[in-house]
């Protein structure tokens, strides 16, 4: 029989040890992403893997707000956040500190998700765009390289959140051997 486990059992740090802790080298970049859960979500999931930072850019709100409060559940405080005005001016401190800029984004000669090669010395920063229009062809202009989610059903698409999770955990497995 498996026992599902208390909170206390679970070996949770403290923000004081999170920012203390040694972080996967990838700041995750949010290109005009306009659902303030989605934000939320994202920051739960770079606290779960230990991203580095998350830079919210244009339109993309930032905290303190209730909205994404809700799902990111004090993430928020302990994830490094920075705000730019569009996504090419992070892209440009990104590149100016050695950071490797790879688009989430389905085009031609994308390299699939799982076929994307890590090294373990290089950052990376990887940019998700808007849940309508995706990535700014501008930024993907910008990219280093374009990472797709494989997909195979009818839909070829899929949630902000759900994609951020996905490409994550992906590209901790591969940092953490």
């Amino acid at each position: 029989m498996n026992r599902k486990l208390k909170n206390e059992e679970l070996n949770r740090i403290s923000i004081e040890e999170f920012k203390s802790t040694a972080k996967t080298p990838i700041i995750i970049v949010l290109d005009n992403i306009r659902s303030l859960n989605n934000i939320g979500s994202v920051f739960r999931t770079a606290d779960a893997f230990l991203i580095k930072a998350v830079y919210l850019c244009g339109i993309t709100a930032t905290p303190p707000h209730r909205e994404i409060q809700k799902t990111a559940l004090g993430a928020t405080e302990s994830v490094e956040w920075k705000y730019f005005k569009s996504t090419g001016e992070a892209i440009d401190l990104l590149k100016e500190n050695d950071y490797k800029v790879a688009a989430i984004e389905q085009t031609e000669n994308s390299t699939m998700l799982d076929q994307y090669p890590i090294n373990e010395n290089e950052k990376l920063a990887i940019v998700f765009g808007n849940e309508v229009k995706g990535v700014e062809q501008e930024v993907i202009d910008l990219s280093d390289s374009i990472i797709e989610i494989p997909q195979f059903g009818t839909k070829h698409s899929l949630n902000i959140s759900v994609s951020v999770g996905v490409v994550v955990w992906e590209l901790y497995r591969k940092f953490n051997p």
